[in-house]
């Protein structure tokens, strides 16, 4: 095997609209995806920034190769800047790739770990999916606040929004477990389910959140649990 996280060409792209935005995804992306699932296994994970403080990831991550790295922002620097609009001028920053485990249990969720949250809320900034695990561990789902109408945080909105998610919060905290369907604050709007093999395109300004099922076992074994492959960019 020459690149063991090689693409499979050509890519079959596909989008769908989820509320007022594009969902873009690419199934069967890898030529050998079980390569990454044994790096996985191989992999030293550890707790994410904030775990402590019940915020952020509910789980684990580890680094990934860097040839897979390498493979993907060649394919996506201009699928993104094609499908979302994003000028050829602005350069690209990308975060490392990390591998993702889901392993807090829904009862040890802090109160913004339950609802549907955003990533960054600059223009351009994208959120990309690997799913290393199938159908059964959900998906990505995405939202409208229903107070403030929003489907995507913006700059200008990224503060008034927070306070009005502390204020709902603290008057009717979230019960401890993992986001799904609509509810009094959130209206669900589409869900992307998971497929071992899927990649996943999405503005990181969307409101959305895993769709994790804990009956699935929230494991920390990259063979059995709720691995996927995360990177951001930037632009």
């Amino acid at each position: 095997m020459n690149d063991p996280y090689s693409i499979r060409m050509p890519p079959d792209i596909r989008s769908v609209r989820v509320g007022e935005h594009q969902v873009v995804f690419i199934d069967d992306f890898l030529e050998h995806p079980e390569a990454l699932v044994e790096a996985a296994a191989q992999a030293r994970f550890e707790p994410c920034a904030g775990a402590d403080e019940r915020k952020g990831y509910p789980g684990v991550r580890a680094p990934v190769p860097p040839a897979y790295s390498e493979n993907l922002t060649e394919l996506l620097d201009p699928l993104i800047r094609l499908n979302f609009g994003v000028p050829e001028e602005l350069a690209l920053r990308k975060s490392p790739c990390t591998f993702s485990l889901t392993t807090v249990a829904p009862q040890d969720l802090g109160p913004l770990q339950r609802v549907p949250h955003f990533d960054a809320s600059t223009p351009h900034f994208m959120a990309v999916l690997l799913y290393l695990c199938d159908e059964r561990h959900g998906g990505t789902a995405f939202y409208r606040h229903k107070a403030s109408g929003l489907q995507q945080i913006t700059a200008d909105q990224r503060e008034p929004y927070g306070e009005m998610i502390y204020a709902e919060t603290e008057r009717r905290p979230a019960p401890p477990r993992y986001f799904s369907d609509s509810n009094e604050c959130f209206e669900l709007l589409g869900m992307m389910p998971a497929r071992f093999n899927r990649l996943v395109i999405y503005r990181g300004s969307l409101l959305h959140s895993a769709i994790v099922n804990p009956r699935q076992g929230l494991s920390s074994d990259p063979r059995q649990g709720r691995l996927t492959l995360n990177t951001f960019y930037d632009f």
